[in-house]
């Protein structure tokens, strides 16, 4: 009875997905061919490509590699390998990798012994990989940093042990954009402006959205005025099933307003997950089912951009478009 049930809710999660799933166009319009180029992975391997054309030889091979964020000044992208698997994924152990977008100069940052995630480039031109590491003690993380040819070890943290922060995206001004409990102002969303001595200031984002549920993976277009991420109604972690969303954003009055769902509103238990700015904020790209979705913000219309309906596509990403 216990096996039937568990061929019930998967076959029910198959057809969940089929059907949302099912309207969504295949491929771009010939004449956007070739505009789209971005990164992102297929099956562990890490690709850089044309959302929309078969993927070319991979960047990285014979590990699992995650994430790949690319750089607003340079060439390169920043993602992580991870070298200790766990059923839980809190427990990875992951080795931050930068690696150039050509597939040479790659370059280890972290030594794999922490947890580390959701790896990115600052935008304020220090081109600075910033990501979070896990208080092993409290189950909190903290806002590292390193420097492009750095050793593992040399990485710095930007917040205190203390309490809890999660980088999500940075501004040009050098603010980043965190979810955080800093003493005294509770948990939420801030941009936080790195000081010295990790002690850094935090400025509260207004945000009605949150007030029902979380924000996650929350990605800042390049001219900064508007934010897409994922959306989990509630406050108990629920990863498939979650609903994207655009919003606008005001880096001055530091608020989030006027947000609509884009994909997955009806929120059925699928992996809509990684929404991604392009660097002319027309479209958004993200995965879902395994696969990769590009929503244009001109018509409202998602085109699946991936090619092999065979493989397993995650974390797609933008050229030249830190998350």
């Amino acid at each position: 009875m216990r096996k039937v049930g568990v061929f019930v809710g998967v076959l029910t999660v198959l057809l969940a997905i089929t059907g949302v799933l099912s309207a969504i166009d295949s491929g771009l319009p010939a004449e956007e061919n070739g505009t789209n180029r971005g990164s992102y992975y297929v099956n562990g391997e890490i690709h850089v490509g044309t959302y929309g054309q078969p993927e070319g030889k991979p960047l990285t091979t014979g590990h699992h590699d995650f994430k790949p964020s690319w750089s607003k000044t340079g060439d390169m992208l920043v993602f992580f390998r991870r070298v200790k698997n766990d059923s839980d994924v809190s427990k990875w152990k992951p080795a931050i990798h930068i690696i150039n977008a050509d597939g040479t100069g790659l370059h280890q940052l972290t030594d794999g012994t922490h947890t580390d995630f959701n790896q990115t480039w600052t935008r304020d031109g220090s081109n600075t990989p910033i990501w979070n590491r896990k208080n092993p003690k409290t189950g909190g993380y903290v806002v590292m940093a390193s420097k492009i040819g750095a050793k593992p070890g040399e990485e710095i943290p930007l917040t205190d042990r203390g309490y809890s922060a999660w980088a999500f995206t940075c501004l040009t001004d050098g603010r980043i954009l965190v979810r955080s409990n800093p003493p005294k102002q509770g948990m939420g969303y801030h941009l936080m402006t790195p000081g010295k001595n990790v002690n850094p200031t935090f400025e509260r984002i207004e945000c009605e959205l949150a007030k029902t549920g979380v924000l996650a993976r929350v990605s800042l277009s390049p001219t900064e005025t508007r934010v897409c991420f994922e959306f989990q109604q509630g406050f108990k972690r629920r990863v498939p099933g979650r609903t994207l969303y655009v919003a606008d954003f005001d880096a001055k009055t530091c608020k989030i307003t006027n947000a609509k769902p884009f994909a997955n509103e009806d929120g059925k238990p699928i992996w809509f997950a990684y929404p991604r700015w392009s660097k002319d904020e027309s479209s958004i790209v993200y995965h879902a089912g395994g696969k990769l979705y590009l929503y244009k913000l001109k018509d409202g219309s998602t085109h699946k951009v991936s090619t092999d309906d065979k493989a397993d596509y995650r974390y797609p990403h933008f050229e030249d478009a830190p998350k």
